[in-house]
């Protein structure tokens, strides 16, 4: 996984909070280390994509889910 996640300024407002809890950090460990013993997608650097290319002001609407395509050059 990346060491550099982009997210755009008022998304990283709006989550830090969320970021510095302690359970986020054990996420950020078991997704370190699923990224270093296997392929995982998408590719480390795009997990917030979504989060820099929209900023909270235009969202109206977050729908959590997980991707179906897990395979090299399919969408995500």
């Amino acid at each position: 996984m990346s060491n550099v996640v982009r997210i755009a300024a008022d998304w990283g407002q709006k989550l830090n909070e969320e970021f510095n809890k302690p359970y986020f950090n054990e996420l950020i460990a078991f997704v370190r280390l699923a990224y270093a013993k296997e392929t995982v997608f998408p590719p480390g650097k795009e997990i917030f994509r979504a989060f820099d290319t929209c900023s909270f002001a235009n969202t109206r609407v977050v729908i959590v889910g997980q991707d179906p395509y897990h395979g090299t050059g399919q969408a995500n």
